[in-house]
């Protein structure tokens, strides 16, 4: 009878085979996506794809702005004014000096009202996702509280407080914290039982696990939930200082918006409304933006930059 080892060496060689011309396989193509990774897009991909789009948008609406007002379709300039008189309102506020701080009193204001719901809204978060008491006793609260304008707390906040700059935070963190919670709830609810377990074995657990796995895996959601904490911040901002008004507290974005309707002046109207939507896309811009691709490109989900 004839010996079958050789054939079974034979068999056990080719499986070998195999399996390196596999996992050579596997290399080479996680060896091609992160070489497409790495690969940054160059200048021209970058302006005809990001740059010029916003670009002629602005064009197109400034075009038919113009013919509004060229073609008399709105011939009553205190309805509509012209680009030209909003751009002459921006040349009297910065030769007056008074441009950059309209900007910087509500940015300033703005950011670090929204600092602080930041630090109040990630452990409340925390403490809502993980502990089942707190998650029934003040979950729905924190929903509703999401779903309140913001210009309701004005008039409170002006009682308790007065007409001072607490107030203005304190709007802010009633607005901006209950969305930063909720945000970090959901991101939670999502991380995958099979993490949490992993990082039990390997002993993290209590705050080294919420450090290690559990804020890692809820980035994404966590990171919706400040993009919202931002929108709810400088709307609450802005629906303070319209209502608000107080020589103490300065002329920001909302008082400027005011003081335009006071003196029935659309085109400081239109300057308030150009400089408020500026500064919220600066800001998505400039910080969410960079992180929401920092997130993804870690998570293998942004294949060009």
């Amino acid at each position: 009878m004839a010996s079958t080892e050789p054939r079974t060496d034979a068999v056990v060689n080719d499986a070998a085979v195999k399996d390196r011309n596999d996992l050579a396989g596997l290399e080479a193509g996680l060896d091609a996506l992160e070489t497409v990774q790495s690969n940054r897009a160059s200048f021209r991909q970058t302006f005809t794809q990001k740059i010029l789009p916003p670009i002629v948008a602005v064009a197109l609406v400034l075009v038919v702005w113009q013919a509004l007002i060229t073609f008399k379709v709105v011939d009553d300039p205190t309805k509509l004014p012209s680009p030209g008189d909003v751009w002459g309102e921006v040349e009297d506020a910065w030769l007056q000096g008074t441009l950059l701080g309209y900007i910087w009193t509500s940015v300033s204001r703005g950011l670090l009202g929204f600092l602080l719901a930041l630090a109040i809204g990630t452990p409340l978060g925390l403490l809502v996702a993980r502990v089942r008491f707190v998650r029934a006793a003040i979950g729905p609260i924190l929903s509703g509280l999401q779903s309140l304008p913001s210009v309701a707390w004005v008039p409170p906040a002006v009682i308790w407080l007065g007409l001072n700059d607490s107030m203005m935070y304190a709007v802010i963190l009633l607005g901006a914290v209950p969305s930063i919670a909720n945000g970090l709830v959901s991101g939670v609810d999502q991380v995958p039982p099979l993490f949490l377990r992993a990082g039990r074995t390997l002993g993290a657990t209590g705050l080294r696990g919420t450090w290690h796995i559990v804020m890692p895996a809820a980035l994404p959601g966590y990171l919706a939930g400040l993009k919202q904490g931002w929108a709810f911040s400088w709307r609450s901002l802005m629906a303070a200082e319209i209502i608000a008004s107080s020589p103490e507290l300065g002329v920001g974005l909302g008082q400027l918006l005011e003081n335009g309707r006071n003196t029935s002046s659309m085109s400081m109207v239109f300057l308030a409304i150009l400089l408020i939507l500026i500064v919220g896309i600066a800001i998505d811009l400039l910080i969410f933006s960079p992180l929401e691709r920092s997130v993804l490109r870690s998570r293998g989900l942004l294949v060009k930059s």
